[in-house]
Order: structure tokens, then C-alpha cells, then sequence
């Protein structure tokens, strides 16, 4: 068994020690931070570590099951574009109108003290009842934003990133990394215990992440697709005579 290996069954036992802490015993303070924070940087690491070791292992690209017709229509064919499109449209229009109402705006761009509220009301807990907040590491990193005075750049943060997510969407341009952002900010409302309708825009967006090559074929990503290629395989903008070239249109795969 090799030295990776090894690091392998280590990381995956510290993140499984970890997790039985938070789970099962159900730590509490500084010390819970803690343990969380080894459990995700255990996670992630493990997850690294098993991606180098075995993603060119013999079989490992093998499929065992055959996913059903309908998914791979959804998440493949370039006609299932039509499908995503008033998804895509839907959910950009949300993203771009919250971050221009910020935007046009008092307490965002003149220095976030809309933002500020917002996060002192999300850290704050209640005498009675249940705090906003789930997990202690969230209000932990809201309160070293908060102590640090980060709301200035952090709201433009969000509001730009909310306005750029919008038009990618909108209009198709790298429609899979608009869609991972928007997730991202939806995610991190939902952890501040804001709801209104960041479940249905998150389920949404986890939706047009899988479907990133057909997603945006509807738009600019059947031109920049091409073109830009991806980090696994280069693209024609980039392509030169002894790196073989990215096909044509990998979000165009043919009707099933």
C-alpha cells in the first residue's frame, strides 16, 4: 500500500472521529469550531487525496448502471436547452433585480451598514426561542467579519456578484459558474437563517450546475463553450497544432 494510501485511511478516520464528535456527542463553543473545522478540511483533503490516487485507476471510469433516459436528455442534450431557459431566465432576473435594488440602494454600496444590521441581527441570541443561526462556525466567521468591519467590501461583494450572476444567467455566459456563485450566496443566507425564497432559487441553480453544457446552449455558451474550452480540455481560442483540439460544441450533443 503506497504513502497516499495511507494519508488516504488516515484523513477519512479523522473525518469520520470528527464527525461522530459533532453528530453523536454534540460538542458546544470553541471547542466544536474546532472540531469542525478538522472535520472539513479533513473532508476536503480526503476527497483531493482519493481523486489523485484513483481517478486514472483501471475501471474506474466504468459505468455499472446506466443512468435513465430522461436524466441524460436533462443534463445532455443540447434540445433540453429549451427546458433550462426559463429556468435560467427566472433565476437571473431574481439575482440581477435583489443586487440592483442594492445597488440603486442606501446601506450597500455607501458602506454596507444595511448589511451590518443584517448580520448583528443574524449573530444576535435570543433570551428565548431559537437563534437564526444553526451552526456556531457560521456565526463565529460572521462575527470575525463583523469585528473586522467587512462590510464595506463585503457589500459590494454581494451586490456586484448578485448583478453578475444575474446577467450570466440571463444571457448564458459561463451559465454553470453563475449558477455555482448564485448557489453559493443562497447557501450562505440559508446558514443566516434568512429563507424567503433562497431554497427554491438554490434548488434551482444545483439544477442548471448539473446541466452546465446544454444549460446556456440557448445563449452565449454555445459560442464560448467552444471556444474557451474547459479546465480538463482546452478550447479552440486556445488550441494550438500540437495540442489536440476540444470538440466542435461540447454542449451540442445530438438528440437522444
Amino acid at each position: 500500500m503506497n504513502s497516499l494510501r495511507w494519508i488516504i485511511w488516515v484523513l477519512g478516520a479523522v473525518a469520520a472521529i470528527s464527525l461522530a464528535l459533532l453528530v453523536v456527542i454534540g460538542l458546544t463553543g470553541d471547542f466544536r469550531t474546532l472540531v469542525t473545522l478538522v472535520f472539513w478540511v479533513s473532508f476536503i483533503a480526503l476527497v483531493i487525496a482519493l481523486y489523485v490516487n484513483f481517478r486514472n485507476a483501471p475501471g474506474s471510469e466504468t459505468v455499472e448502471v446506466e443512468g435513465p433516459p430522461f436524466a441524460r436528455f436533462l443534463f445532455s442534450n443540447r434540445s433540453a436547452g429549451w427546458v433550462w431557459l426559463p429556468i435560467r431566465i427566472l433565476v437571473g432576473y431574481s439575482f440581477f433585480i435583489a443586487g440592483w435594488d442594492k445597488f440603486t440602494g442606501t446601506g450597500w454600496v455607501d458602506g454596507g451598514s444595511s448589511l451590518l444590521k443584517y448580520w448583528q441581527g443574524a449573530v444576535a441570541i435570543p433570551a428565548t426561542g431559537h437563534a437564526a443561526i444553526t451552526y456556531d462556525w457560521y456565526r463565529d466567521f460572521l462575527n470575525l467579519l463583523i469585528n473586522n468591519n467587512a462590510q464595506g467590501w463585503f457589500a459590494l461583494l454581494i451586490t456586484f456578484g448578485e448583478m453578475a450572476v444575474g446577467i450570466g444567467l440571463i444571457f448564458g455566459i459561463l451559465t454553470g459558474l453563475a449558477a455555482f456563485f448564485g448557489a453559493l450566496m443562497n447557501v450562505s443566507y440559508l446558514l443566516a437563517g434568512s429563507t424567503s425564497s433562497n431554497p427554491v432559487l438554490f434548488t434551482f441553480a444545483i439544477g442548471i450546475m448539473l446541466a452546465w453544457r446544454v444549460a446556456g446552449y440557448y445563449g452565449a455558451d454555445r459560442y464560448l463553450l467552444p471556444m474557451l474550452g474547459t479546465p480538463w480540455r482546452v478550447g479552440s481560442l486556445f488550441h494550438r497544432g500540437d495540442t489536440p483540439s476540444a470538440p466542435s460544441a461540447p454542449a451540442a450533443a445530438p438528440p437522444a
